[in-house]
């Protein structure tokens, strides 16, 4: 595999043109199928394999599995404030810092996994809620300059679960 699919093993996230409510239910099953798939994945990954990184200068698959729920928190929150604000600006974090924190470059994964469980299951029910009007709020991201809608994030982030779920499966069917 080229760096490239090492970096997008399921390719890049690409919303389509339509969105409805059946692609919403879609996504929504998706996130929440997330927590029991990395939980199967990782349940037998020795130190060793949990230490091994899925690409050259990438993270380790335990910086994977804590980045997740982190990530997915994030997305949780900025959801809840572009259905209970106008147009909100969310709060950007660094990412690459928070993988660089000491629990998530040495901590248990069992704890970030059941962290995305929990999460996932609220969040789920907060999006079952949701009319797929609401899905065309937007919030907007000042480091990228730009609105986005709910119905893309919603695409994207049960993309960013199986695009790491795949770098998980890829790194650990190499050994």
């Amino acid at each position: 595999m080229d760096l490239e699919q090492l970096k997008y093993p399921i390719g890049q996230f690409l919303m389509p043109e339509i969105f409805n409510e059946q692609q919403s239910k879609i996504w929504i099953a998706e996130i929440e199928q997330l927590p029991k798939q990395i939980k199967s994945a990782t349940e037998n990954l020795s130190e060793d394999e949990l230490n091994q990184t899925y690409r050259p200068s990438g993270w380790t698959l335990r910086q994977v599995v804590h980045h997740i729920p982190d990530s997915h928190m994030n997305a949780y929150i900025r959801f809840k404030q572009a259905i209970t604000e106008d147009l909100p600006i969310i709060r950007p974090y660094f990412e690459e810092r928070w993988a660089e924190t000491e629990e998530a470059k040495n901590g248990d994964i069992q704890m970030s996994i059941a962290l995305l469980a929990s999460l996932h299951q609220r969040w789920v029910a907060f999006l079952k809620t949701l009319k797929i009007e609401d899905y065309q709020r937007k919030y907007i991201h000042p480091a990228h300059g730009k609105e986005h809608t709910l119905a893309n994030m919603l695409g994207m982030y049960a993309w960013h679960g199986k695009h790491h779920l795949a770098h998980i499966k890829n790194t650990i069917s190499k050994t």
